[in-house]
């Protein structure tokens, strides 16, 4: 996927993960967007385009996906077809552990 080079690939900095919700139609353009306007429209179309195609390749292998869901790091990415389309989820994931508390001995 194309867009991980975009979104993580350049110099080492920490950098806010895209959140929220893109919605696409067939030919990936972006309907509606809950994701912040800092991230670029040309990176939230590469991931629409890349989650269609992916819809699409099932399709034409006769194992269509109601759903898909792809895990980069800490970043989440869950799509769903909608007639054509999709629907999809950018949600970053949380540390699985809490930080030690500096407080305690």
């Amino acid at each position: 996927m194309g867009f991980l080079k975009k979104l993580f690939g350049g110099l080492a900095a920490v950098q806010q993960l895209p959140t929220g919700t893109i919605t696409v139609d067939r030919s990936g353009n972006i309907v509606t967007s809950t994701v912040s306007s800092a991230f670029s429209k040309r990176l939230l179309k590469d991931i629409a385009n890349d989650v269609l195609e992916l819809l699409q390749e099932a399709r034409l292998a006769q194992t269509p996906l109601a759903e898909v869901s792809l895990q980069f790091g800490s970043l989440r990415i869950t799509a769903r077809e909608l007639r054509g389309g999709a629907i999809i989820f950018l949600l970053p994931q949380a540390a699985l552990f809490s930080t030690p508390n500096a407080s305690q001995s």
